[in-house]
């Protein structure tokens, strides 16, 4: 990047707001709009790494571009452009003001959020997936951090960078390898953590995981251990949240109930029916709940977790990501890490 930090002679970059393994976020102004905005650059990869990495890496960003500029909903984050600078691929994407749902919880003192603003949270991710479902997009990397609360109370869903297309399915696996699952541990849904099929439904599980945590502080499989945590996802029914925190109504508590269930043919049939259950808060809503969902249960049988499971690692509850050691393909999940705020650069 040149030292003038202008992009194009038009984005000019005035500090950093965030980074991750292979990026960063930066707070810019657009020069030809006079209007501030965020650019997330790819970093430039020298010749040490894999050639075939660094380009399934360059194609997933690219990818991301093509996809969030696709969509056009208040609950998704919105991009203005795309390009390469000087060898650093870039996406400009509206400045949000606000924090993520892990920034929030980390301000809560991992305490969890006003119930209020859990079914609030909850109701308008709901609007936003039905949305992006329906334009046939699989998020498949819903966490905290990926979704956005702003000051004005408007929810948004951020990075696609792993998300596919549902009409673009072989063009999605040259990019994650085969068999590769990809999300982070704590909010992956069981078919991912086996391999297998993923629809939209994938994404409720998802949501379910984080509606739990913002709910009661804490996720569903609260471990220290990927393996377990894993493991978890696969074979154990989670605690009602109401467990937890007696205060939840129980709408909510049989909606996220319904969204951890182990397998895709017990959860909402789609976004707008999840929305359906989570609309005003009264006694019919709660038996709408319990109608549609019914009773949580396991699968007879399940298959075992696939090997490359073992070399997952939890990193941070709400923020963290995995990381596998095995292939240079896999090391590109690494441009959909956490955003952390802003902070000094590190050595």
């Amino acid at each position: 990047m040149a030292d003038t930090r202008l992009i194009h002679g038009r984005y000019r970059l005035l500090e950093p707001i965030g980074r991750g393994g292979m990026g960063e976020v930066w707070r810019a102004l657009d020069e030809s709009l006079g209007r501030h905005v965020a650019v997330k650059c790819l970093k430039p990869l020298g010749p040490q790494h894999d050639q075939s990495f660094i380009r399934v890496l360059r194609e997933r960003f690219r990818r991301e571009a093509r996809v969030a500029a696709s969509l056009q909903h208040r609950g998704v984050t919105v991009v203005h452009d795309f390009g390469e600078y000087e060898g650093v691929l870039y996406l400009v994407m509206e400045l949000l003001d606000g924090q993520n749902l892990s920034q929030l919880l980390d301000a809560n003192e991992r305490r969890p959020l006003p119930v209020a603003d859990v079914v609030d949270i909850a109701r308008q991710v709901a609007s936003a997936l039905a949305y992006t479902h329906e334009q046939g997009i699989v998020h498949r990397d819903l966490k905290p951090a990926n979704i956005m609360r702003l000051t004005d109370g408007t929810v948004k869903i951020c990075d696609f960078g792993i998300a596919r297309l549902g009409h673009d399915i072989g063009f999605t696996s040259r990019l994650t390898g085969t068999g590769i699952a990809m999300g982070t541990p704590h909010y992956m849904s069981p078919e991912q953590i086996g391999g297998g099929e993923i629809d939209h439904r994938s994404d409720l599980y998802s949501l379910g995981c984080v509606l739990y945590e913002i709910a009661t502080g804490a996720p569903p499989f609260d471990l220290d251990d990927a393996w377990a945590v894993l493991v978890g996802h696969r074979d154990t029914v989670p605690e009602p949240p109401r467990s937890h925190r007696s205060e939840l109504p129980d709408f909510l508590d049989r909606a996220v109930l319904g969204l951890l269930a182990k397998t895709p043919d017990e959860r909402p049939a789609d976004a707008r029916e999840l929305g359906l259950l989570l609309g005003p808060g009264t006694p019919a809503a709660g038996l709408a709940a319990t109608a549609v969902l019914g009773a949580v249960h396991l699968p007879p049988s399940l298959p075992p977790l696939p090997p490359w499971t073992r070399s997952m690692t939890t990193g941070h509850k709400a923020t963290g990501t995995w990381t596998v050691t095995s292939t240079p393909t896999d090391r590109a999940t690494a441009l959909t890490g956490e955003w952390t705020t802003a902070g000094p650069p590190r050595g």
